[in-house]
């Protein structure tokens, strides 16, 4: 019979569920309802050639707020499935827009 004294707690709980994934990068369209698209930047050297190589990807995130707004630099988390394309949450705007949009058609 397992004793139920020694269980782990919530804080414990969180830890072995493992870490979830953070990423930093700007806003690029914020047009949708509750969503944002993320243009996450990395840089890493190639793994022939050595020469740093700049890498772009784009992340569908939740926004419940509509808090981030094109040109914003933000931090998102890794959730679970929200649609087909969202599988990221927005947790905050780390730093504000100061400069206009700029439109690109």
């Amino acid at each position: 019979m397992p004793d139920t004294t020694t269980a782990p707690t919530t804080s414990a709980q969180d830890a072995d569920r493992g870490h979830k994934k953070e990423r930093v990068g700007e806003v690029i369209s914020s047009k949708m309802a509750k969503t944002i698209v993320v243009r996450v930047q990395r840089r890493f050297p190639h793994p022939r050639f050595k020469k740093v190589v700049t890498e772009f990807k784009k992340f569908y995130a939740h926004d419940e707020k509509s808090e981030a707004k094109p040109g914003d630099r933000v931090r998102i988390q890794e959730c679970r499935p929200l649609s087909r394309t969202k599988r990221w949450r927005l947790v905050e705007v780390v730093e504000r827009n100061t400069e206009p949009v700029k439109v690109t058609a």
